[in-house]
């Protein structure tokens, strides 16, 4: 079992994985459920934890330079070592997005799709379960519902920043510096893989505007050299002429 291997098998029950932990965070954010519900869903929660860890595991002792692994990976140790803190469980979900995009492919398309369609929504979306975790029971929180959240989402991944919803709380100080930062990345990317395909076709309707220009010219020289062959042919046969 080599590490690329393992990789490829665990990849969609990890995705799958990611997916459970984040409805059952949801479910809990969203309907406030306390109690025995409370306690299921925290178990699914420490369950897909340790899935996670597992997985780390498995990648380090396959790794055939394992500490160069571990220097290069340190974001997946975060990602097994940051469960106290419960908005910070969800960078697990980076899971997601790394299985997105192997998934769609390497086409500058897929990566334009992978980027808007995956990673914002699911930053926003991500970003609003986490504000409202910390907000909604916080003094003089201004992100009490769901709703509000998404919206206060939206406008801090566009860099828009209306004011009328911001964070009190210290943790959430820090999941909104964080999808800033998430949303000025998103942003770039996605602009430099549009500029990068509006490049690449003007180069390809240059190249198809001069080839139309140009074969007519081909074309041309083509038939003057059939000419001055079939001339040459012909002066060769009346020097042979003559000389008889």
């Amino acid at each position: 079992m080599t590490q690329q291997r393992y990789r490829d098998l665990a990849e969609w029950p990890l995705m799958a994985t990611a997916l459970l932990f984040l409805a059952a965070y949801a479910w809990q954010v969203i309907g406030r459920v306390e109690g025995g519900g409370a306690m299921w869903l925290e178990a699914v929660m420490w369950g897909t934890w340790g899935i996670f860890a597992v997985d780390y595991a498995a990648n380090l002792w396959l790794a055939k330079d394992r500490w160069n692994w571990f220097i290069r990976n340190l974001h997946e140790l975060l990602i097994v070592a940051l469960p106290i803190f419960r908005p910070l469980r969800l960078l697990r979900l980076v899971t997601l997005l790394s299985v997105l995009h192997r998934t769609i492919g390497e086409t500058l398309r897929g990566r334009v799709v992978t980027y808007v369609a995956g990673s914002a929504a699911l930053l926003v979306f991500v970003g609003a379960l986490a504000v409202l975790d910390v907000e909604q029971t916080a003094p003089d929180a201004k992100i009490v519902t769901f709703g509000d959240a998404l919206w206060w989402g939206i406008t801090t991944i566009t860099t828009v920043g209306y004011g009328d919803m911001y964070p009190v709380t210290p943790i959430g100080r820090l999941v909104a510096a964080a999808l800033m930062m998430s949303g000025i990345a998103v942003l770039g990317v996605v602009t430099a893989s549009i500029a990068s395909w509006l490049v690449q076709r003007v180069e390809d309707t240059a190249e198809t505007v001069a080839e139309a220009v140009e074969e007519p010219v081909r074309v041309e020289v083509a038939e003057l050299v059939a000419e001055i062959a079939a001339l040459r042919r012909e002066i060769a046969e009346l020097k042979e002429h003559r000389a008889l």
